[in-house]
């Protein structure tokens, strides 16, 4: 694999996400936040910026120390203080993590809008739930990738940015027993923002996996065993709560319960599960890739094409309408090709490295560096009408190319 070209249009994109003080996006308002914010991507989608896709993107190592301290920082400083009740009823908790954060500095703490007033309702009536852990990643990778940790000393709002983690770790509601983040259609929030048009309720896994690496993190941030312990207290339950007969984890426990193709390589990714349930997800994977039910172009589905859950839907229980086979109903991403390919490269060295061939080819061939009519990498796509949503995708390209790094596909 030509290491070059991947980790070069990673370093196009993430400059073409960049917004530096003063500037817009569109008709959105300037940055104001008195530092470079890196967006979900480039042109003119998603004028905001948004934790979850900069926390994901940060294992690629190429977004500057500069950056991650003042993202870091802007994203403690808006953490919630108090209870909040938005005018739809939702309720932003004390210590919650925004969503995303408009270029004036204003959180917005649920998804599908930039107005502060018209937060929560059929979103959810708690924030998303991800962005927390996301928040704890943020700075463990600042602190891994610039060896300081006087960061976490730092007193932001009265508090320092360590005491500020640790908060946020608590506001996701989790089981005592098991440890797994949950919620119920009453207390509903999103377990993460790569589905946040479906409804996940109960045990959720995806969430459940972030609180996994986030309580690794803190237990080396802070010292304190008992995040270890909780830890390991995930990773225990997770295969007896997830299972599935299919050789998948399941998404949740409630609605849209659907094998997760998304969360289960991810699991194997950040080491959360093991032994035989470790090896049943990478050849269950292996195997829907051969059958060509996981990837197409090298774009991967949340769910297999044999388990959507019906002719009009993949998920059980989406936000509103949405049609199938589009958007994070049915379409195909990038944004988890590396991790599919890490767990299948675990059972198939040679059918993880074709996947990322299919992956690199689609890029050369869409690659937007060639003029506007090209946009690739996309957000998402699907044959079904030549479907393509948001060129210019940030994650698209930074969380493979982390992955491939780690399989060795591609040198650092």
């Amino acid at each position: 694999m030509n290491s070059e070209f991947l980790t070069e249009l990673t370093c196009d994109v993430i400059e073409a996400s960049r917004v530096r003080p003063g500037e817009r996006v569109g008709t959105s308002v300037p940055n104001a936040t008195g530092g470079t914010l890196i967006r979900p991507g480039g042109r003119e989608c998603y004028p905001a910026f948004w934790i979850r896709d900069f926390a994901m993107s940060l294992e690629c190592g190429l977004i500057t120390p500069e950056e991650q301290r003042h993202a870091l920082l802007l994203t403690a400083a808006t953490q919630q203080a108090g209870d909040w009740q938005t005018p739809s009823g939702s309720v932003v908790p004390h210590g919650a993590i925004a969503d995303h954060i408009n270029f004036d500095g204003t959180p917005i703490f649920f998804p599908g809008t930039y107005d502060p007033a018209e937060q929560g309702g059929k979103w959810g009536k708690l924030p998303a739930l991800d962005d927390h852990f996301y928040f704890v990643e943020m700075a463990w990778q600042y602190c891994r990738q610039t060896g300081e940790r006087g960061i976490l000393g730092e007193n932001v709002g009265g508090l320092p940015l360590l005491e500020r983690l640790e908060l946020a770790f608590t506001v996701p509601q989790s089981r005592p027993d098991t440890q797994l983040v949950w919620c119920d259609e009453n207390n509903r929030g999103v377990s993460f923002g790569f589905t946040d048009v479906v409804i996940h309720t109960g045990e959720l896994l995806f969430a459940s996996l972030l609180r996994y690496r986030a309580a690794r993190q803190l237990a080396e941030l802070t010292g304190n065993s008992r995040y270890g312990d909780i830890a390991d207290t995930i990773a225990r339950s997770l295969p007896v709560v997830f299972s599935h007969p299919g050789g998948l984890l399941r998404a949740s426990t409630g609605l849209s319960s659907q094998p997760d193709v998304w969360g289960s390589a991810f699991a194997v990714y950040i080491g959360a599960v093991g032994g035989m349930v470790r090896e049943k997800i990478c050849r269950t994977l292996a195997d829907a890739c051969r059958a060509g039910t996981l990837a197409w172009r090298g774009n991967i589905r949340h769910i297999l094409t044999t388990d959507d859950f019906s002719a009009q839907s993949a998920w059980e229980s989406t936000v509103g309408s949405r049609p199938v086979n589009r958007y994070q109903n049915g379409a195909y991403w990038n944004t988890a090709t590396g991790w599919v390919c890490f767990a299948i490269a675990q059972v198939d060295a040679h059918l993880a490295k074709q996947l990322a061939g299919e992956f690199i080819e689609e890029l050369r061939e869409g690659d937007f560096r060639k003029g506007p009519d090209y946009g690739s990498p996309y957000e998402c796509r699907h044959p079904e009408g030549d479907h393509r949503q948001n060129p210019v995708y940030l994650t698209s390209v930074t969380c493979p190319l982390a992955a491939f790094v780690r399989l060795g596909l591609i040198q650092p």
